[in-house]
């Protein structure tokens, strides 16, 4: 005996335009240099540790440390790439010499 369910179609999955792209894309572009802020006060501690600057100014605490700002700079440029994905998923590459110009340079005569 063989059964047979029959299922209705249903409406069609279609994939939403995200409104959010540009503030994603908004938001990356500021986040690459407040990672650069954040790499650039960790080497300054670096420094400071080592005696080559002058003091830093966080002397005690969590940011008196210069592990803390190297991570948060990692996190932060991490943070950018993400954003960055989900504002453009799919690159388009756009070819930079044209076929027949192509040829010319791989000619089979040579």
């Amino acid at each position: 005996m063989r059964v047979r369910i029959r299922l209705s179609r249903g409406t069609k999955v279609r994939q939403k335009r995200r409104k959010d792209k540009p503030v994603a894309l908004a938001l990356a572009s500021l986040l690459t240099p407040a990672s650069v802020m954040a790499c650039v006060l960790a080497f300054w501690r670096l420094a400071a540790d080592v005696k080559v600057t002058n003091q830093f100014p966080i002397t005690d605490g969590l940011f008196s440390h210069w592990q803390v700002w190297v991570s948060g700079a990692a996190i932060l440029q991490l943070c950018a790439v993400v954003l960055n994905r989900y504002g453009n998923p799919q690159p388009v590459i756009q070819d930079s010499v044209d076929k027949e110009s192509a040829s010319v340079f791989f000619d089979s005569r040579f």
